[in-house]
């Protein structure tokens, strides 16, 4: 089983595969709108708007597991990305990304790049968030917080896994280097 093996529910309710975006560079995305990290959409958008022509992805999966920081159906949800941050890269239904609920994409993802710990400022805040979200969901833990990103090379192999920690600049970095 690999990336392109799995389907995801589209805002609209249409079932989209994750095949049809074979052969492009992907950034996978947990997302919330009400979280600390929420102002990385710009970040994620202009990333985008500068690498999409050169095959780069953004796939974008709200969540509301971590302190219910995605309220609102998905299309408020769609709404507040798209108004505040212009953002226009590919949003998805709102998914668990932890538990027996988990859409199955997520725990795919977290085997190939296991959790490895928070960076920066604000790690010791993180790091105790990280401990109640592994009692919570025990070996099912595969996300610790909102804005966890995943990039899959062209070929779909699971390459890097940043937390939301991790500096856009060095995403972006990273993100270049496959294209």
């Amino acid at each position: 089983m690999g990336v392109y093996d799995f389907q995801a529910k589209n805002r609209d309710g249409s079932v989209a595969n994750l095949s049809d975006y074979q052969g492009k560079v992907l950034l996978v995305v947990n997302t919330a709108t009400g979280c600390g990290f929420t102002p990385q959409y710009e970040q994620l958008e202009a990333m985008y708007r500068d690498l999409r022509d050169r095959g780069f992805e953004i796939l974008d999966f709200p969540c509301n597991q971590f302190a219910n920081q995605a309220p609102g159906d998905d299309e408020q949800i769609h709404e507040f990305c798209t108004v505040k941050f212009g953002a226009d890269f590919p949003q998805f239904s709102k998914v668990e990304v932890n538990g027996d609920d988990a859409h199955p994409l997520f725990p795919y993802l977290a085997q190939q790049k296991p959790f490895q710990g928070f960076t920066g400022m604000k790690k010791l805040v993180l790091n105790q968030v990280s401990k109640a979200v592994e009692k919570e969901f025990g070996d099912k833990a595969h996300i610790r917080w909102n804005f966890t990103k995943f990039l899959i090379d062209r070929e779909g192999s699971v390459i890097e896994r940043f937390e939301p920690t991790v500096r856009m600049d060095e995403v972006r970095q990273a993100v270049e280097a496959q294209l």
